[in-house]
């Protein structure tokens, strides 16, 4: 625990997975009192009612925000119906991204096809409304920043979440103006490269995240994530960058509150 507030900038508070509305409610008291003050929850990635159901959180907690988006597993449901349902979270003020949004070739549970055009049109819709877009990339060997670029994507600002790519591709990335988001990977002991990564991404472009409750940091794998354990992946970044966790918490809460379109949230408990 650090006395400067956390962010955790990715996270699904979906109540399917915590119990309800009250599970939830738990999991945001307990991410407060181990110092993550701020939350961006994540409206796709279950279905298309998961985009209501993170508006509905965000709304009941003053300070966790979210995003709505269709996830490249659901791209088969991309339609007039879906666009509609995205334009009215965007016209709420605690909608502060598109997302998460891109290709999963790894998985492909929807067509490669329709994964392109929903996040083509995806793109289109970030742009238009003034919003940032929250990156999904598994697989993709490169296909998915090519898009981004092709569609103007980086004329905004583009996360690329649960970042586990290697340097080469990083350094393509922080090129075209990404921002990296380091998930509870780095702790594990076969992280592969993301240490390394975690190491250098540049200090205004780096955040951290949980993926909630997805990649539990060690020491607690095995048991459900939540966002009160990003501090134990901040405090494994902090020492791969040679900071003290009030430092590391410091940025990475800084940039997460700036990529969000945050700036005036003050940073304290």
């Amino acid at each position: 625990m650090t006395d400067v507030p956390l962010m955790d900038t990715h996270c699904h508070l979906d109540p399917q997975t915590y119990g309800g509305d009250a599970g939830v409610d738990e999991v945001v008291a307990r991410a407060h009192a181990a110092g993550v003050r701020f939350l961006v929850t994540i409206g796709a990635g279950y279905g298309v009612d998961c985009i209501e159901r993170a508006q509905a959180v965000a709304r009941r907690h003053p300070r966790v925000w979210f995003s709505a988006g269709l996830h490249p597993h659901d791209a088969v449901h991309w339609g007039p119906e879906v666009v509609a349902r995205l334009r009215a979270a965007a016209s709420d003020p605690r909608c502060v991204a598109l997302g998460e949004m891109g290709l999963d070739f790894h998985y492909d549970k929807s067509p490669r096809e329709a994964q392109r055009a929903c996040l083509v049109a995806q793109i289109a819709l970030a742009r238009e409304l003034d919003l940032p877009i929250v990156i999904h990339d598994r697989d993709t060997d490169g296909e998915t920043l090519r898009t981004l670029q092709d569609e103007g994507a980086f004329e905004g600002r583009v996360l690329y979440h649960c970042y586990t790519g290697g340097l080469v591709h990083l350094a393509e990335l922080v090129e075209a103006g990404a921002w990296i988001s380091i998930p509870g990977i780095v702790t594990f002991k076969r992280a592969g490269e993301l240490p390394a990564v975690a190491a250098a991404v540049p200090a205004d472009r780096l955040l951290i995240e949980t993926d909630s409750p997805f990649l539990t940091p060690e020491p607690f794998r095995g048991r459900r994530n939540e966002p009160a354990l990003v501090v134990h992946t901040a405090e494994k970044v902090a020492a791969l960058r040679g900071l003290t966790l009030p430092e590391l918490a410091r940025l990475t809460t800084a940039n997460g509150l700036r990529f969000y379109g945050l700036g005036a949230v003050e940073a304290q408990a």
